[in-house]
């Protein structure tokens, strides 16, 4: 897995590119607010499994995309994970479903999404709520089809 370059916090705070879709990038609108994210892609058991664990700290301008197979139910916890977590669970068309802040590192209680989500972004923990981004957000992203997001990528 990769990290992306990290997004300057002007970048956070700037309106909607108009720019193609990139994997390591995840966009977010909703009213009043947008942002973009550098994110690493865990988009298989293993990956997904490891998650943000053991790792010290998290750029503000970073996170990882967990991406499933098809809309299911999910659940995640902080088992090994040192830093805390905002998780922003997201269905098939990209609206985000809800919002879990403030993960506490270490706790192994389990915490569960929208049963149909397809996609979990994890950012620093807090950072949702200092944005205002909460459900009905928008993501867009190039692992979504895009025949059904709400937010398709701009044509190449």
């Amino acid at each position: 897995m990769r990290l992306g370059a990290v997004v300057p916090l002007a970048l956070l705070l700037a309106g909607p590119a108009t720019a193609t879709c990139s994997p390591d990038v995840a966009e977010i609108r909703w009213p009043g607010g947008a942002a973009r994210f550098a994110v690493e892609i865990a988009d298989d058991a293993e990956e997904r499994a490891q998650g943000l664990m053991n790792r010290a700290s998290l750029p503000r301008g970073a996170g990882m995309l967990f991406v499933y197979e098809h809309p299911q139910p999910v659940a995640f916890w902080m088992k090994n994970t040192l830093i805390p977590l905002d998780m922003i669970f997201i269905g098939a068309d990209g609206r985000v479903g809800a919002v879990h802040a403030m993960a506490v590192p270490g706790d192994e209680t389990a915490i569960a999404g929208p049963d149909d989500t397809l996609m979990v972004l994890e950012i620093n923990g807090g950072l949702a709520g200092r944005l205002g981004l909460d459900a009905g957000a928008e993501l867009r992203h190039p692992a979504l089809d895009q025949g059904a997001a709400l937010w398709p990528c701009a044509a190449p």
